[in-house]
């Protein structure tokens, strides 16, 4: 299990990772990686998946996983991947499997319902989180399952949109995850229903 400072650092470090709200250019070279496809049913297209291991995967039993949208090579996996690796090679964190989910329509997938005008013209397409949750649960686990050697624990993480898909998580499903580091999330969605309550009429569907 991860011990709170492992935690701590981890959390501190991917401050540094870019929001694509507000894109921060990095020059982090790509790491080695394994990329493959899904043909996801629960998204109805295809979605490709970055993952990085750590360079002693073949030496240890099972790892845990860390899942984390914004995963793309051009977006935030490099950064990320390139940030674990350092930790796990100074001994600050246990060495764990990143995998990478890249984006294809980032406001759909990571917001739910919004009645607020201003979300609808920052997100035009939103409202896709369920269908989103499902591919990584239903489809992508159970692959990465089969296709590695993975422990039972496993995080999410996220920023900005996707702090928010992690938050939106962590209350609908907690069980569905380990632990989950949501950065700058987004919790002026929908009104903020988050944090102001979401037995509130403007979260039902």
């Amino acid at each position: 299990m991860y011990n709170s400072r492992s935690l701590f650092t981890l959390l501190l470090l991917s401050f540094l990772i870019s929001s694509c709200a507000r894109k921060m250019v990095y020059n982090d070279p790509i790491p080695a990686h394994e990329s493959f496809t899904i043909e996801s049913k629960s998204l109805n297209e295809s979605r490709v998946i970055n993952v990085w291991l750590p360079s002693n995967y073949a030496e240890l039993a099972s790892l845990p996983v860390l899942y984390m949208p914004d995963g793309g090579l051009k977006e935030d996996f490099p950064h990320l991947a390139n940030t674990i690796a350092a930790l796990v090679q100074s001994g600050e964190i246990e060495a764990i499997i990143l995998v990478g989910i890249e984006n294809t329509e980032r406001g759909r997938d990571l917001t739910g319902f919004s009645g607020n005008q201003e979300d609808a013209r920052y997100c035009p397409i939103r409202d896709g989180d369920q269908n989103f949750r499902s591919f990584i649960l239903e489809e992508l686990v159970l692959t990465i399952n089969e296709k590695y050697r993975v422990s039972a624990e496993r995080g999410l993480i996220g920023e900005s949109l996707a702090g928010l898909f992690v938050m939106e998580t962590l209350l609908e499903q907690p069980e569905a995850f380990t632990y989950y580091i949501a950065i700058d999330p987004s919790l002026w969605w929908n009104n903020h229903y988050l944090v102001s309550g979401r037995e509130q009429t403007n979260f039902i569907k």
